[in-house]
């Protein structure tokens, strides 16, 4: 690895992280067509950058976390994938997390549900008119957000369409949702992070600390203006774009595979 791959995969992780495109497969390619070698450092690396996309959360929403109530609400939301991740974690991490294939069709049949969903949607729910306030969310349906959130295990899936779809199946709105998905990303990503980098601490070494700081900063920034971006998208506009591209890059990565 050196710089410029540092830079490259810090840009793929804030763009992707909150965008309903699935990060982890988009990491995953980049590093493959970078031909990074994917040893105990590659691995630790991803989790630093994952962190920038976390700080980029809590800088802009860190009024929200002071709210005891709401971090019951996430806690309750997190809970489904923090006992499926650690019930299925072997499975996850030796097969389905090795497989390019997988991802490539979770990328395109999740494109292609995206499309189908919103479109059914569209036709039921008006213009949103209001917003609704994040401390309503009932704890019912943070569990239901959350079982939902788990199906992002599976790579490809992507955490934040899950729980996006998932929310507005409900009936919440959209702008709620989203920013919802943004919070639950905080815990869960620290959880995740955490126990990849607990197995990983023998890589890290200070001749490599100038990569993981220029994927840090990069994921951090490039994230800040993704959040910002996904919130004014959403106002006036559905995911249907965001389901053409997983398909259109589900294929792209098939054709590259072969």
């Amino acid at each position: 690895m050196d710089n410029i791959s540092a830079a490259i995969m810090g840009l793929v992780q804030g763009i992707s992280e909150f965008l309903p495109i699935s990060s982890t497969a988009h990491l995953m390619f980049t590093g493959k067509l970078l031909q990074i070698n994917q040893n105990d450092f590659a691995k630790a690396f991803e989790v630093i950058i994952q962190f920038g996309s976390i700080l980029a959360v809590l800088v802009l929403y860190w009024r929200k976390f002071l709210s005891w109530s709401l971090l019951k609400k996430l806690l309750v939301a997190f809970l489904p994938t923090a006992v499926l991740g650690l019930v299925f974690y072997k499975i996850i991490k030796t097969y389905l997390m090795e497989s390019y294939t997988l991802i490539s069709w979770t990328l395109i049949l999740g494109g292609l549900f995206l499309i189908i969903f919103e479109y059914f949607y569209s036709k039921k729910h008006k213009e949103e008119t209001s917003d609704q306030e994040l401390d309503n969310i009932s704890y019912k349906n943070c569990l239901l957000i959350g079982l939902f959130q788990a199906i992002a295990m599976i790579p490809g899936v992507s955490r934040s369409a899950a729980t996006i779809i998932g929310g507005l199946s409900l009936g919440l709105r959209r702008k709620m949702i989203v920013e919802f998905s943004f919070l639950l990303a905080v815990p869960t990503m620290l959880a995740a992070s955490a126990l990849v980098l607990v197995k990983n601490l023998s890589a890290f070494s200070v001749a490599n600390i100038n990569y993981l700081v220029v994927g840090f900063i990069i994921s951090f920034i490039v994230a800040l203006l993704s959040i910002k971006f996904l919130l004014h998208y959403i106002r006036k506009n559905n995911f249907i774009p965001f389901g053409i591209y997983r398909i259109i890059a589900g294929l792209l990565f098939f054709l590259f595979l072969l």
